[in-house]
């Protein structure tokens, strides 16, 4: 099961857990008390890189809230080994809002990234949001990643016009041009009057279909196949007429 099925929490009525990873414990120990008065199950915490790897796969959370500047191994590094088919899904809250910083912790895996000057209830609503498998990000730093993977996407190996893509229904293409636009889950099940279990389905299936791993890289191949333009898309390789 991918991180983009896995449900958050074990399961119905199960609270979604997480884990809290920072060198500075009173800040750590502050998260983790505010995430637990919310219903979160804090399951575990960590000081360093190390004890966090080890930590977040013995106790398997759903989410993990992850700093970047760790002894012993950085935060980019713990998410290139935690992250991935079943793994957490990993929110940095960092103090650094560096661009570099922030593409570097989307290229290890991370599903959002939020600076520590963020709200406790805008904390809160990410992890809840990142446990559903939506991308979350401080706001400005959204329009950064994409823009990144718009430079990508002008490199000297482009994933359009290949002629081996994929073909995606019409209602799949639909959803792969929302999600390239930067809309949750919920916002597309919303614009497009379907349910939120439905989008999640489209949005596996296709994954599925172009031998991706997560939302991130769908987003990057949404971008590259050009469907974060504001035209229909028709006629595009990898999308149904």
């Amino acid at each position: 099961m991918t991180t983009e099925e896995r449900p958050p929490g074990g399961g119905a009525g199960e609270p979604v857990r997480v884990m809290v990873v920072d060198d500075h414990p009173m800040w750590r120990d502050a998260v983790a008390r505010d995430l637990a008065e919310a219903g979160f199950a804090v399951v575990a915490t960590a000081g360093d890189g190390p004890q966090a790897v080890r930590r977040a796969r013995a106790t398997r959370p759903d989410v993990l809230v992850l700093d970047l500047n760790l002894p012993g191994l950085p935060g980019a590094r713990v998410c290139q080994e935690v992250a991935g088919e079943d793994g957490p899904r990993v929110l940095v809250l960092s103090a650094s809002g560096e661009h570099a910083d922030v593409l570097e912790a989307v290229k290890a895996g991370a599903t959002g990234y939020l600076v520590k000057s963020a709200g406790t209830e805008e904390l809160i609503d990410a992890v809840h949001r990142t446990a559903r498998g939506d991308a979350v990000f401080t706001p400005g730093l959204a329009g950064l990643v994409l823009g990144e993977y718009r430079r990508l996407a002008a490199g000297p190996e482009p994933t359009r016009g290949k002629p081996d893509a994929p073909r995606l229904t019409a209602r799949e293409t639909e959803v792969l041009r929302l999600v390239a636009k930067g809309l949750s889950y919920k916002q597309i099940a919303e614009r497009l009057v379907i349910s939120h279990r439905t989008v999640q389905n489209h949005v596996q299936n296709t994954l599925g279909k172009l031998q991706l791993h997560n939302r991130v890289e769908l987003v990057r191949y949404a971008i590259e196949a050009g469907l974060d333009d504001e035209g229909d898309g028709e006629g595009r390789p990898g999308t149904a007429r």
